[in-house]
């Protein structure tokens, strides 16, 4: 079984497909937006199937804050939403499940905060409502995201596939 926790190296190693069989793969460099996981379970959460929480250090010089937006610099919300999913599949992986990982769609999506250069952590929470593993590997779960503690992003439904071929995508 693997550890309840990862490190930015541990992650790293999944985006080169080198932590899990299989080929599911976090993103690689910018595009990845976790740098940690802090908790991994498959039995806990408000569900009872899983929960997750990880966080991403938050600092003025990350890319995104120097092209979104030119004198007003913002996370974009699409990013904290990409994390969650991000971190959905990595939890199919964790759980035995092998295959490319790829995002199949959410049923709700709020924003209602913003992170800012001068933020600290982003922390994502997830909650694994269903495990289906036939002959599709999926996961939905519900998430949120706070800033510095401060909730501001949830989203209900988060669907998240593993796909031994894409081809037919």
């Amino acid at each position: 079984m693997y550890p309840d926790h990862f490190e930015k190296e541990d992650l790293i190693k999944c985006g080169h497909g080198e932590l899990f069989p299989g080929d599911m793969r976090l993103p690689i460099d910018e595009m990845l937006m976790v740098d940690r996981i802090t908790h991994i379970a498959g039995d806990d959460g408000e569900y009872g199937k899983g929960s997750l929480v990880a966080e991403l250090d938050i600092n003025p010089d990350l890319w995104f804050f120097k092209v979104h937006f030119d004198g007003d610099p913002v996370m974009p919300g699409c990013l904290g939403l990409d994390a969650m999913w991000q971190l959905v599949g990595f939890f199919l992986a964790w759980s035995g499940g092998e295959g490319k990982g790829r995002a199949l769609g959410a049923g709700e999506v709020k924003f209602f905060g913003q992170v800012l250069p001068t933020a600290k952590k982003v922390t994502y929470y997830l909650d694994i409502k269903r495990m289906i593993k036939r002959k599709l590997t999926m996961a939905i779960a519900d998430a949120r995201m706070e800033v510095d503690g401060k909730e501001i992003y949830t989203a209900k439904d988060l669907r998240v596939g593993l796909f031994t071929s894409t081809d037919d995508f």
